[in-house]
């Protein structure tokens, strides 16, 4: 195989990647939190935390982490590929994952979701619960938005190729 295949290999594999992430994240952004917002803080916060521990599974984890990976892969690689149709597509994709969705995960989601889990008293974590809903989806929406980003621009850089 070489080296052109390879590389139009990993930008697929990014691209389906982020394509299924983007869809874990537009059903919490389009229904999921809306319908948490729509229960008893008391059963959002438990559906919420159930959420949050079930999430770490490989039928979520394979394509987050592993598109993730592969963005860092291409990414890296691109500017040794500068003179190949797309390659600057490739690069904003990677840089787009890896901030937008990644980065954005590890540090406002994530963090989110660890202060939820933390509380104990059951009236704090009902007084914390608009607070969290609101913040948590928008960073979502941001995702959401930078998953969908990301498959495009991967997908149009294999367009060009």
């Amino acid at each position: 195989m070489d080296n052109t295949r390879l590389a139009s290999g990993l930008v697929f594999m990014a691209a389906i990647g982020s394509g299924i992430v983007v869809g874990v994240f537009f059903g919490f952004s389009s229904f999921v939190m809306a319908a948490l917002g729509r229960i008893s803080p008391t059963q959002a916060v438990a559906a919420m935390n159930s959420i949050n521990v079930t999430a770490l599974n490989p039928g979520f984890m394979t394509p987050f982490v592993g598109a993730g990976v592969l963005s860092l892969v291409v990414g890296v690689r691109s500017p040794f590929l500068w003179n190949h149709k797309g390659t600057g597509l490739v690069l904003l994709a990677s840089l787009v994952y890896l901030l937008g969705c990644f980065a954005a995960t590890i540090f406002l989601n994530v963090p989110l979701n660890n202060q939820l889990a933390s509380i104990t008293d059951p009236a704090a974590a009902i007084a914390f619960w608009p607070q969290y809903l609101k913040a948590w989806t928008t960073w979502n929406h941001l995702r959401t938005i930078a998953a969908a980003l990301c498959a495009i621009l991967f997908a149009a850089a294999l367009c060009r190729s």
